[in-house]
């Protein structure tokens, strides 16, 4: 498990694959349902995430859909009842906020003055959709004060794993034709493209206290990390998913 030193006295981790009981191609720590993985084993390791973050804490989550939308979270919803959503906030001790990803970019977000955090997943189109901006505006709504947040980018596809098509990078170009810089490429080839460290531009921009970058590609290191591009590669069926989780400290 990582953990960012900006979050420090913060009960978090970036958990990859290491821990856990899945079987298989998917073997390891995966937690995502849609994965097709044995439900029991998505449970066990479900578990035993929250174990090695924050014991007696509850699991929150959201059905990811690559949108800019984060929701406020004050309790842990049944699976069935999960909000559509890429972004979760809280100000309840006892919660643990978790994004899945497997190559998508993670992000944890505290104000601990504040007593507010958040969690965000951050693939390509949510990111350049805002949905940092979006976590960011619901911890304020919730009291926190953006100077005072501490952000950290957790393992992603890193731009030396991320090829990229010209539609994606138009895109990104129309947001901002200063986002060329996020993007290399050789004579005939590809581009690539930084997620990561587009990712750390947006929290910057968006006036942050701190981003923290861990610069861990999970294509590149399968014994640690799940990867959706690399399962593809290897013409596996399906892939698992790893979670980034954060809570509160508890009171008292």
């Amino acid at each position: 498990m990582l953990r960012a030193a900006g979050l420090d006295g913060i009960p978090h981790g970036f958990l990859g694959r290491r821990g856990g009981v899945s079987e298989g191609e998917m073997w390891g720590l995966n937690v995502g349902y849609g994965s097709g993985d044995d439900p029991g084993a998505i449970a066990e390791n479900r578990r035993r995430a929250i174990e090695a973050v924050s014991p007696g804490y509850e699991l929150v989550t959201v059905h990811q859909i690559h949108s800019a939308v984060a929701v406020q979270a004050d309790r842990a919803w049944p699976q069935e009842e999960r909000p559509h959503a890429d972004a979760l906030v809280t100000d309840r001790p006892g919660l643990l906020l978790g994004v899945l990803t497997a190559d998508c970019t993670p992000v944890l977000l505290a104000d601990l003055d504040a007593g507010v955090i958040g969690a965000a997943h951050a693939g390509w189109r949510g990111a350049v959709a805002g949905v940092t901006d979006a976590t960011i505006e619901a911890m304020e709504r919730l009291g926190a004060t953006r100077e005072h947040i501490h952000a950290a980018v957790g393992p992603s596809l890193g731009p030396a794993s991320f090829e990229v098509g010209d539609d994606l990078r138009d895109q990104f170009l129309a947001e901002d034709e200063a986002n060329a810089r996020f993007f290399t490429a050789k004579a005939g080839q590809k581009a690539h493209f930084d997620l990561p460290s587009y990712v750390r531009h947006r929290l910057l921009s968006a006036g942050v206290a701190e981003v923290e970058t861990l610069h861990v590609d999970t294509y590149a290191d399968p014994e640690h990390f799940y990867s959706y591009r690399r399962s593809t590669h290897l013409g596996e069926p399906s892939y698992g998913r790893q979670i980034s989780l954060v809570g509160l400290p508890a009171i008292g």
